[in-house]
Formats: C-alpha cells, sequence, structure tokens
C-alpha cells in the first residue's frame, strides 16, 4: 500500500529521534551517506557550485539550495539569511543561469529577510521559493507577492495537489510570478489535499495549462513522463525541472531536445532529512 509506506517514511524522515540514531556511530553515517550521495550535491558550497558547472556541460541549468527547514528562532533566522546572502554573491562563480532557491521556513518566514536575499540575486538570476505544508501556505504566497510587487527576483513554486491551488495559481499569474509547479511533497489532511494518484496528475496538467493560457512561465517539475510529454506538446516553450540524482539521463534526452532544463542542487550539513524525505516523495508524487 504506497500511501501507508509513503506516510511512514516521512514520519521517520521528519523525526529527529530517527535521524540521531542513523548517524549515532561513523559507520551509520558513512552507509547513510553512500545512499544519499546520488542526491546531494556535498556539504559545501564549492561541492554545488561543481555540480552546477558539470550539470552546464551537460546542456543543464542547475538551481542551488542550503539544506534547511522549520526555524522559529529568530538568531538562527538570520543566521540563515547572512548565508544566503553569501550565496547569493557566490552565484558570480557559476554558470549564468543557475538560481538559488529557499524555503522561507528556513528563514522562519521574514519578509525583511527574505528581501535582503532576493536583493543580493545577481541581474538575470532568480530565487525559487519552495512549497511547504498547507498550514503555511498563505504566509508563503503572501510573502512571496509581496516581494514580487517590490520588483524583486522571486519565483514561487505550486503544488497540485492542494484543492486550493487553482486560485493560487490565477494571484500568481496576475501578478508576473514564474510558477515551478510540483504534484506535492507533502502528506496533507484530504480536507485541504487530493489523493496521489490520477486526481492529482488530473490536477497537474490543467494546472500547467491553466498558467500557460494566464501568460505565466511554468516550469514543470515532474519526473513522471506520462504526464510531462502531453504538456510539452501544449506548453512548447516551458522549462523543465527535476532533482539531482533522479533520471539523469531522461534530463540529458530532454534537453538534446531542446528544451530548458533545471536541476535541483542542495546541499550542506543537513542531507540525511533530505534523503529520508526524497525516500518518502517516491512513493507516489512523481
Amino acid at each position: 500500500m504506497p500511501g501507508l509506506r509513503r506516510r511512514a517514511l516521512f514520519h521517520l524522515a521528519t523525526s529527529p529521534v530517527f535521524e540521531r540514531a542513523i548517524v549515532a556511530t561513523p559507520a551509520g553515517r558513512q552507509r547513510a551517506w553512500r545512499s544519499a550521495r546520488r542526491y546531494v550535491a556535498g556539504e559545501r558550497l564549492q561541492d554545488a557550485v561543481a555540480v552546477a558547472r558539470a550539470l552546464e556541460a551537460d546542456g543543464l541549468s542547475a538551481t542551488i539550495d542550503l539544506f534547511g527547514e522549520r526555524v522559529d528562532d529568530p538568531g538562527i533566522a538570520a543566521r540563515v539569511a547572512d548565508a544566503y546572502v553569501g550565496l547569493a554573491g557566490a552565484l558570480a562563480a557559476t554558470p549564468a543561469a543557475t538560481w538559488l532557491a529557499l524555503d522561507l521556513s528556513h528563514i522562519a518566514f521574514d519578509a525583511g529577510h527574505l528581501r535582503r536575499i532576493a536583493a543580493a540575486v545577481p541581474a538575470g538570476r532568480l530565487l525559487q521559493i519552495g512549497s511547504e505544508e498547507s498550514a503555511s501556505t498563505d504566509r508563503v504566497l503572501d510573502t512571496v507577492l509581496g516581494a514580487a510587487a517590490d520588483g524583486l527576483p522571486v519565483a514561487a513554486t505550486l503544488s497540485a495537489n492542494l484543492r486550493r491551488s487553482p486560485r493560487d495559481a490565477d494571484r500568481l499569474a496576475a501578478a508576473g510570478v514564474p510558477v515551478r509547479l510540483v504534484k506535492g511533497a507533502y502528506v496533507e489532511p484530504l480536507a485541504v489535499a487530493l489523493p496521489y494518484g490520477p486526481q492529482v496528475d488530473a490536477a497537474y496538467a490543467a494546472l500547467a495549462r491553466r498558467l500557460h493560457a494566464a501568460g505565466a512561465t511554468v516550469h514543470l517539475a515532474t519526473h513522471d513522463d506520462a504526464l510531462r510529454e502531453p504538456l510539452l506538446a501544449d506548453l512548447p516553450d516551458a522549462p523543465c525541472e527535476q532533482l539531482l540524482g533522479v533520471r539523469p539521463d531522461a534530463a540529458r534526452a530532454l534537453a538534446a531536445r531542446g528544451r530548458a532544463v533545471r536541476i535541483y542542487v542542495p546541499f550542506g550539513a543537513d542531507w540525511l532529512r533530505y534523503f529520508l524525505r526524497r525516500r518518502a516523495e517516491a512513493q507516489g508524487t512523481g
């Protein structure tokens, strides 16, 4: 039962106790790293920059992200924001199409920190804001729209599984905010989210076409070929996005067809939780 497996894995992926147990010994940490390393650039910014350059050689672009989320301490949020301002400055050493990604909970949803980070992003680059749990959607959406209204280079992520996403898509399109469209990574109550499977796939396709018809730039962030291929025919200019380490052959094939392809390249010390989340999301998201 994929749904139950996914819920169980997601619970473990967000459990600090389970995370500490895995890395309690050097051998345990090493085993975990061997499994995770294909999905993670490394623990240092230099590792992410090296991956971005390697991807460019394959005709692919990169979006770099520093692991972290669910920060509620103002001091920690300020330090994370400082680190991101540094990352934005470091983009000058990366290929020209390299962007940054950020979950707003990593900076405690502080709009001032977001503006400071976005203002440091070099001209021509974007700061992609991640989608988080449905309980945070209003805060994320309002913060992104506020930054966009100030002329800052931000893009949003929209989860197709959320029942509210059609009206959120309309708001983002009206504001001219580029949208990264995903199926949805979080385990959500059925009251707010569609069950994974055909309903989410249908919602994804409808949202992609809705955004395109409204004139929005929509990035197709899915590894599901059956879903993506018809959309590629209908949205000839839509870029595609994939995760580092997931079906790299498909990414290269899309690039060879002339499609712009962007790869999410995360780095940092908190890689284990990300890897566990990838395993959970594989149970039905695409």
